[in-house]
């Protein structure tokens, strides 16, 4: 094929390993790639596979129920796959991804605060967020044009491999202790993938907006880590603090100039 021509006259594979390669000249497409997998395994995680037993220890809905509204959601899931990936063809990959990811956001409020319902809302609802959860069709027709053809295989491979580890490993742990101060805690989290996936990544091709989404995820990351080990309300009140670290960083590392009257003002805050 035309690629494998092309390989084969740059001889790029025979230089050097294509993982060195990846991690010097595409940093940039694998964390597209890793924050795409975070999406990704969120909603495979979280929608498919905890919340059945979510129902039935949440909201007591008998086993039998829960188990048919999943059944139904993971048949829209696979229809939404054909779905976006056709929408991704027709219309582009940017529209496809707000539409799709914005949706699931969208819709896993629907579903989680309309529980316990009846069981045609149940139905109606959990496959309703099914058809948006398959929207994650999209990450390999971004993953694969994130890569040139000599390094395609190593960097969407190794990218998704060792961001489904992390965040595949880390979301249940996530979701079990957030569950404990919030019930709402899965619509919350796969709402927030889905807003970054809507509003993020359609920016992925400018390089302080990638910068500004990997901070954020981090910190998002970070404060939840922190519930693990201090009281809700501790960490709350740390997190208010923020305003102060704003202006701080501002004026150390941005150069702002700080007057008076907003130290002043952030003091009494």
């Amino acid at each position: 094929t035309p690629i494998f021509q092309e390989l084969q006259a740059r001889k790029a594979a025979d230089r050097e390993l294509p993982i060195k390669t990846i991690l010097r000249d595409h940093r940039e497409a694998s964390v597209i790639v890793a924050l795409m997998t975070w999406i990704l395994s969120t909603a495979v995680v979280v929608v498919v596979l905890m919340t059945p037993g979510y129902l039935q220890k949440v909201f007591h809905i008998v086993a039998a129920d829960a188990l048919k509204a999943n059944a139904v959601a993971t048949v829209t899931l696979t229809i939404g796959c054909v779905f976006w990936g056709w929408l991704s063809d027709k219309f582009g990959t940017k529209l496809a991804m707000i539409l799709g990811w914005g949706g699931m956001a969208v819709t896993a409020y629907m579903f989680y605060l309309n529980l316990p319902g009846t069981n045609a809302s149940l139905i109606c609802t959990y496959a309703t967020v099914g058809f948006f959860v398959g929207s994650i069709s999209l990450l390999p027709v971004v993953g694969v044009r994130a890569f040139p053809p000599e390094v395609r295989f190593t960097g969407l491979s190794f990218s998704y491999n060792m961001a489904y580890a992390v965040f595949g490993g880390l979301t249940p742990i996530i979701i079990s202790v957030w569950q404990q101060a919030d019930v709402m805690a899965p619509a919350h989290y796969v709402a927030a993938m889905g807003v970054l996936g809507a509003e993020g990544l359609r920016a992925m091709a400018q390089r302080r907006v990638l910068l500004r989404c990997g901070l954020d995820a981090l910190g998002t990351f970070t404060y939840l880590t922190s519930l693990f080990h201090l009281p809700i309300g501790n960490a709350t009140a740390i997190n208010l603090a923020a305003p102060l670290f704003m202006t701080l960083f501002a004026a150390f590392f941005m150069a702002e100039r700080v007057r008076g009257a907003r130290w002043l003002a952030v003091g009494f805050g």
